[in-house]
């Protein structure tokens, strides 16, 4: 089995997610006591929270590369960014090692395609909805990502940070996104593209197709792990 390094902490909540699911995942493949063989760094999230209100990414990018090149340093073979909205520094933090970056919107584009689907809703925060560095790295593998309206960005950002990273989950919150989700009816399916929406949501609430990022990243990375 492979070393996979994972960047963690944006947020913890989600980062429990990826640890319990690969875990399983090499459990469900290989059987028995298996278990994925697995280094993390888990940033403090406050600080990069507030270098990403202020877009200060290459600051940003700095705290990852140099997580990333210790990660590689005590033996990973890959390194993935438990986050989407931390891949606007992907490019940043490849460069600082010479292991492979396994990239969380090509794992999603290949879920969205393999779904049978081309035009998802994409629900993530502000900056993976309205900034470029994510639809377009899903369109050029024929995904063409929609977004809710301005005001629905507004408020499921808000619920991101100061809800979901934070461990606080409500019905309320819920409601809305489902409302979000309800009035775009041209989608085909549904990117739970911020890592703790899945948190929120699950694909039992909704008639579409759903891609959770952080699932979908953790198996491939475990792909990895194993091939």
């Amino acid at each position: 089995m492979r070393t996979v390094g994972l960047l963690g902490g944006m947020s913890a909540e989600s980062t429990t997610l990826y640890y319990q699911a690969m875990n399983r995942m090499v459990r469900e493949r290989l059987g028995g006591l298996h278990s994925m063989q697995l280094l993390m760094w888990s940033v403090d999230f406050a600080p990069i929270a507030q270098m990403q209100a202020d877009g200060d990414w290459q600051a940003a990018g700095e705290v990852l590369a140099q997580a990333a090149a210790r990660l590689e340093g005590a033996g990973a073979q890959a390194i993935m960014i438990g986050a989407n909205t931390m891949h606007l520094v992907a490019d940043q933090v490849q460069a600082a090692v010479s292991v492979p970056l396994i990239h969380i919107a090509d794992a999603t584009a290949g879920a969205v395609k393999a779904a049978g689907c081309s035009r998802p809703l994409l629900l993530a925060t502000r900056f993976t909805m309205e900034k470029p560095f994510y639809r377009d790295r899903l369109s050029a593998q024929g995904v063409e990502a929609m977004i809710p309206g301005e005001a629905d960005r507004e408020r499921l950002h808000a619920i991101i940070y100061d809800e979901l990273c934070q461990g606080v989950v409500t019905q309320a919150s819920k409601a809305e996104v489902l409302a979000m989700i309800a009035k775009t009816g041209e989608a085909d399916c549904v990117i739970f593209g911020c890592t703790e929406v899945g948190l929120l949501l699950s694909p039992a609430d909704l008639a579409l197709p759903v891609i959770d990022t952080a699932l979908v990243h953790a198996q491939a990375g475990v792909d990895f792990a194993l091939g």
